[in-house]
């Protein structure tokens, strides 16, 4: 089988950005070899209440489907879906002061981009 390299962010929900500390709740996966820019996530409602009471969850939940309209290219993305795919990503792994934050940009190799992205949300976020 053939082997792509991609590259992957872990998104971080950062409910107080002085305080410096996250929940991590989904994975951004990009493999440009093979054209593929997705997210995984999943966000415990009682593990979130718990860390940040005062959060928003569907504040958090709506940051995430936008998230995904970026990857999938599509209205819910807004502008920056109608860009390509790579400036998608490069977009996405931008740092934020917003709630939804990346974390630093790490890289792997991988033969099936979408088991690869189910594996590490499921290491990294934990949940679900």
């Amino acid at each position: 089988m053939t082997s792509f390299s991609y590259q992957y962010v872990v998104l971080r929900c950062v409910p107080r950005v002085d305080r410096e500390e996250f929940l991590n709740v989904g994975v951004v996966l990009y493999c440009q070899a093979t054209d593929y820019l997705d997210v995984s996530w999943d966000v415990d409602r009682d593990r979130l209440a718990a860390f940040a009471p005062q959060l928003d969850f569907d504040q958090v939940c709506d940051a995430l489907a936008f998230v995904e309209g970026v990857c999938a290219g599509d209205r819910r993305g807004g502008a920056a879906a109608g860009h390509p795919i790579g400036q998608r990503f490069g977009f996405l792994k931008a740092p934020k002061s917003t709630v939804l934050q990346p974390g630093p940009v790490h890289g792997g190799v991988t033969e099936d981009p979408p088991a690869d992205l189910a594996r590490l949300r499921k290491r990294l976020v934990g949940v679900g």
